[in-house]
């Protein structure tokens, strides 16, 4: 470079390399050179001062050669870093300077014999070349930067996405493990809970089989004593007719008499005995587990049975007790099929809490009032109706509501289990495809009508 130029090359030079610094990003590759380019704007501020301060040939010799030198090391960089493409664009743009400077500071004493309009030429052109390559290192460095950047943040982002996807794995195995738990136990209380409806289920066939049991015993014991009234008069008869057949004078009258009456009583025996065998009949029946298979059912028959086997039930528990039955069975009514043993206990449990009903208001001391259970039969269309109703105690909005839901019980703990009006409600819905509907009206009467298709 010409003199006079105010010894800038120094400070041109400490700038060029600071920002090759930054572009090759010279303190991660090369830190041991770097520690060293970190220092070298010394030199360059003594002799950018001395230059300002003495000036002459000297110093702006020295001031080329500084930036020579340092357009050399630069050079030495981009070939140590020769595999990172910036850095051969950086190499390549600072050659040509550092010819041109080294030419012209060896031609120097010469210099008035070169025409210098063409070394300012040639300058231009290599402070050109220079700018341009520069240019192109630095922009393939913020490239590669950018790429390099985008790189990393797709790493982390992907440990981050593996880190979180080992915490959602353990979440997820931890509350699948908890949820394991929670079902088995779960598991246990269902069983648990269904062992105790089952028990609580054959309490309530128990006792429902124990009203069907007081009933029945008191039914059978009406031809009972009817037989029993008769063989004891029948035996009286027969030694009668002995005697009267070995007396000197018979009476033939009176034998025909005897045997006439013995005929009777006979007759009545077998009346009242066929009376107590077909109520054994219907206990053995009744007794026997539910097959579930519907067979034709004469629901007259079915109702009136177990209207008076309730009545008697209660009767043989409480002596005093007395009602009045009212059945108006509708005559001619169609077999339907049904399950005769599942709708006769639903029969006996809705002729059980009528009486229940009429004993309690009864035993509260109402003048002037008479228990009274009726049972009505009909048909209306495709439905064949079993309306079961008395004139006790009632019941509430609140009760009616809660009527049909398991365990629940109007009745003192140790009476009832809460299930009977449940199962009954099961077996006409579920059971028949019916329904069973409740009347109530508190302090009045309740009435239940069992409606099943024809």
């Amino acid at each position: 470079m010409a003199g006079g130029e105010l010894y800038m090359a120094a400070p041109s030079a400490i700038g060029l390399m600071y920002w090759g610094r930054k572009a090759l990003n010279i303190p991660e590759r090369l830190p041991a050179w770097d520690r060293w380019l970190t220092r070298l704007w010394r030199p360059a501020a003594v002799i950018t001062v001395l230059g300002l301060l003495i000036g002459g040939p000297v110093f702006d010799w020295l001031d080329s050669m500084f930036l020579a030198f340092m357009m050399g090391i630069g050079i030495a960089i981009g070939w140590r870093l020769r595999t990172y493409q910036p850095a051969r664009w950086v190499a390549v743009a600072l050659l040509p300077g550092m010819v041109l400077l080294t030419v012209e500071m060896l031609a120097q004493p010469f210099t008035k014999k070169l025409n210098t309009g063409a070394v300012d030429n040639l300058e231009g052109l290599v402070i050109l070349w220079g700018g341009v390559f520069l240019l192109i290192a630095r922009s393939q460095s913020k490239a590669i930067t950018a790429e390099t950047e985008a790189r990393q943040a797709a790493e982390q982002e992907q440990r981050a996405i593996a880190t979180q996807s080992q915490t959602l794995e353990y979440e997820v195995n931890y509350r699948t493990a908890a949820l394991t738990r929670q079902t088995d136990e779960l598991r246990a209380a269902l069983a648990e809970l269904q062992a105790t409806q089952d028990q609580l289920i054959q309490s309530e066939k128990m006792a429902s089989l124990g009203e069907l049991t007081a009933g029945i015993a008191h039914e059978i014991q009406n031809p009972l004593n009817f037989v029993n009234n008769f063989a004891d008069v029948s035996v009286e008869l027969v030694a009668e007719l002995a005697e009267e057949r070995t007396s000197p004078t018979r009476d033939r009258t009176l034998e025909a008499e005897l045997l006439t009456d013995l005929k009777q009583n006979l007759a009545r025996i077998a009346q009242h005995g066929g009376r107590a065998a077909g109520i054994v009949r219907g206990m053995l029946e009744h007794s026997r587990a539910s097959t579930g298979e519907r067979q034709p059912t004469d629901v007259n028959a079915l109702a009136d049975e177990y209207l008076r086997l309730a009545y008697h039930g209660l009767r043989a528990k409480d002596k005093t007790f007395n009602a009045t039955l009212q059945p108006a069975l509708a005559p001619g009514l169609p077999l339907i099929q049904a399950v005769p043993g599942d709708l006769g206990r639903v029969l006996l449990n809705l002729f059980t809490n009528a009486f229940y009903a009429v004993q309690k208001r009864q035993q509260s001391g109402e003048p002037g009032y008479a228990p009274t259970v009726g049972v009505r039969t009909e048909l209306a269309g495709e439905w064949l109706k079993i309306v079961v109703s008395d004139n006790g105690t009632g019941m509430s909005a609140a009760v009616r509501e809660r009527i049909f839901q398991p365990f629940f019980t109007t009745k003192p703990s140790g009476e009832g289990t809460g299930l009977g009006l449940s199962l009954a409600h099961d077996i006409i819905e579920q059971g028949h495809g019916g329904t069973l509907a409740v009347a109530s009206t508190e302090g009045q009467g309740t009435e239940f009508v069992v409606s099943l298709p024809r």
